[in-house]
């Protein structure tokens, strides 16, 4: 079911075609833009679950047989970011492999990735944030130093991509936000640390965990707005000034008071 909803979104950014949905942008921009490269024209229906795609070209967004386009390339990539996950935090290649291996033969992961679904992007963002935040916290012997920088603006990146595809990624903030108030109050409490340090390092993290992550889910609405310039099934959503700027809609370059 869920891949007749995301599919035509797809279908409907490909169009251009207005719509409005309860979820953030980025998961159907990316859905629509792989489709898009892939040589699909956003023709296809995706009136009901189990309709064949016949001669439609589809494989770019789903990539049930192509594992490494899009959607399942992303639920693939998975493993290296478990694997190098558990690798930073304990040290264990025995403790990586097994995380690894665990989700290469887990069946749910499997079967999610292999359709047009908001989840494995999702998932891919989440554990990209935890992978970063790991990363970031071993580095932290070198503050300031490009590693560290690097990985911090990544956990910014990540978070900002985990929130523009679901909202459930709020509990990814959550997690990074403990972590970091955890880190500022060790740092804190350091009485080697003066406070002019103490300022730059928490400047730092309000520049790459809000600042960025901010900027860049504004930028995700301004591109969605900035694409989906027609006439369509979400136009009654919004007000009639905003319909008014819309290719087709009966109210397109009318004067509307303000």
């Amino acid at each position: 079911w869920d891949e007749t909803h995301f599919g035509k979104m797809g279908s409907y950014y490909i169009n251009r075609t207005f719509f409005f949905d309860v979820h953030p942008p980025l998961g159907k921009m990316l859905i629509g833009l792989a489709g898009y490269l892939s040589g699909y024209d956003g023709t296809f229906p995706f009136q009901k679950p189990g309709d064949r795609y016949e001669q439609h070209n589809y494989i770019g967004m789903r990539g049930v047989r192509l594992c490494r386009l899009f959607c399942a390339f992303l639920g693939s990539c998975l493993v290296p970011f478990a694997y190098l996950t558990v690798l930073e935090l304990s040290k264990s290649l025995p403790a990586a492999l097994l995380t690894a291996f665990i989700l290469i033969f887990d069946t749910g992961c499997i079967t999610l990735s292999q359709y047009i679904l908001l989840d494995p992007i999702l998932m891919f963002f989440l554990m990209g944030a935890v992978l970063s935040m790991v990363k970031c916290n071993n580095c932290a012997d070198r503050p300031f130093s490009t590693s560290w920088w690097f990985w911090l603006s990544l956990t910014g990146v990540n978070l900002a991509g985990a929130m523009g595809v679901k909202f459930v990624g709020l509990f990814v903030v959550l997690l990074v936000g403990l972590n970091t108030i955890y880190d500022l109050w060790d740092l804190l409490g350091n009485l080697s640390l003066s406070l002019v340090m103490f300022g730059k390092h928490l400047l730092a993290r309000v520049l790459c965990l809000i600042v960025l992550p901010l900027a860049l889910y504004t930028a995700m609405f301004a591109v969605h707005f900035a694409v989906l310039n027609r006439s369509g099934p979400g136009d009654g959503f919004f007000s009639s000034a905003f319909q008014s700027q819309l290719i087709g809609n009966n109210l397109h370059n009318v004067s509307i008071p303000e």
